[in-house]
């Protein structure tokens, strides 16, 4: 007997209950998928980032070439180092060099800045004889002067093999010498540079002091004098400290560079 009108509407419904069911199914697990997918971009995309975070902090924290901080204007002039904390450290070249006598030269600066100097053998004899034993020996020619402060303290800072103030000779010694006891530096000084707090810091950098500067001694004392500048200040002045520093820096605007450096 052939089915109802009923019976066979009935069936049709629930066939299209059941394909609507097995849409929505199918719609749902969709969704579930989409989801996932979703989740899972982001979880590799936060993992990518992280990654990427985690190489640059060791790259730039302790990669190649990560220079030393220098210290800023408002602290004295600093060398990056890791000397012994109270003896001499490498080859240091022997105080007896400079003879207990008075040494006079010519440091040129950018080939056109001749500054007439004295160094002082009797006062500072480790400090001005590491500077004879490296002038004669040509290690400063050609080097930078990397650092010009312009606030607080006065100072044109030179010497540093790397040109950032994280370098020497290979050598560091000490101790202090010669430093004034007011901790005032005239116009014209020439002092060593060191670590804060290390008096046995010391290696090639040096800084000129260009304006009378008070720089406050710390726990190793002040910092070793070893002569002056007689003349070609105002040269100086005029070149390269009146042009300042390049913004955000302490790099001079006008790049220094010792182009000759003669002592007798």
């Amino acid at each position: 007997m052939a089915p109802s009108n009923s019976e066979r509407e009935a069936r049709e419904s629930k066939q299209r209950l059941r394909n609507y069911q097995a849409r929505q199914t199918v719609h749902a697990k969709q969704i579930t998928r989409r989801k996932r997918d979703n989740l899972l971009s982001v979880i590799v995309g936060l993992v990518v980032i992280i990654a990427a975070i985690v190489v640059q902090v060791f790259y730039f924290s302790s990669g190649p070439g990560m220079p030393v901080p220098e210290a800023s204007a408002s602290v004295a002039p600093t060398a990056a180092a890791t000397p012994n904390a109270s003896a001499n450290s490498g080859n240091v070249p022997s105080s007896t060099l400079a003879e207990g006598r008075p040494w006079t030269g010519t440091m040129t600066l950018n080939t056109n800045i001749p500054l007439a100097i004295t160094l002082d053998g009797a006062a500072a004899p480790q400090a001005v004889s590491s500077f004879i034993s490296l002038a004669q020996a040509g290690f400063y020619t050609g080097l930078t002067c990397h650092r010009l402060t312009t606030t607080g303290i006065y100072v044109l800072q030179c010497g540093d093999p790397n040109g950032d103030g994280s370098g020497g000779p290979g050598y560091y010694y000490g101790p202090v010498e010669n430093a004034p006891a007011d901790n005032v530096y005239p116009a014209g000084t020439i002092a060593m540079a060191r670590q804060s707090d290390a008096a046995y810091s010391q290696g090639s950098q040096f800084f000129i002091v260009y304006q009378d500067s008070t720089i406050p001694a710390d726990t190793a004392g002040g910092y070793t004098v070893i002569g002056n500048v007689t003349s070609g200040m105002p040269t100086l002045q005029t070149d390269v400290i009146a042009a300042g520093v390049q913004s955000g820096t302490e790099k001079p605007a006008v790049a220094t560079t010792i182009t000759g450096l003669t002592v007798q």
